[in-house]
């Protein structure tokens, strides 16, 4: 099911069928160095069916991302509830195949998310988790328009992980009360 659509860009729910494209995003080590490991096949199967069971309770998660003029599998981009500091937190996640990268897919799809988050979910804020280390999706965030809003450590695979929350807030046309002129 077709969820959004950009320019070049169709975002869709993951099937089953998308197993092998999710491989070759989860299993390659240098898409996946932020999480210190590629996947096994287990963990590829663990992140579908999570995505799956997303839809069916929130109505979202991540998506496949489809360019649009070769209806290629090129990565996945949306939207997941991640926990920081005992509070919830929608957080825009991107993952694209290597041959990807630096073309502009990632930040059109994060776009394309943050709409969504903004217009339909009518989420006054959304976030981004990223680890310090990971300089590229650094550089989508702030793209998207996000700023650092504090830093923290996650426990993963063993190891704590430093990461910055990038954090953009909806755009309202009416003014904050501080800065009106009545």
């Amino acid at each position: 099911m077709n969820i959004l659509e950009t320019n070049r860009l169709v975002l869709r729910e993951l099937t089953e069928n998308d197993f092998a494209e999710l491989c070759e995003i989860l299993q390659d080590e240098e898409v996946m160095y932020a999480y210190e490991h590629a996947f096994s096949n287990e963990e590829v199967e663990d992140w579908l069916n999570r995505n799956l069971k997303r839809y069916s309770d929130a109505g979202f998660g991540l998506w496949a991302v489809i360019k649009k003029d070769t209806n290629k599998f090129i990565g996945q981009c949306g939207l997941t509830v991640q926990e920081i500091d005992n509070g919830k937190y929608l957080e825009i996640g991107y993952l694209l195949k290597k041959k990807y990268w630096h073309n502009g897919f990632a930040i059109e799809a994060a776009t394309a998310c943050k709409t969504y988050a903004f217009d339909i979910l009518k989420q006054g804020k959304v976030y981004s988790i990223i680890r310090t280390n990971n300089i590229a999706s650094q550089k989508v965030a702030e793209r998207v328009g996000m700023k650092v809003v504090k830093e923290i450590t996650k426990h993963y695979y063993e190891m704590d992980m430093p990461h910055y929350v990038y954090c953009i807030e909806a755009r309202t046309n009416e003014q904050p009360l501080s800065e009106r002129q009545d």
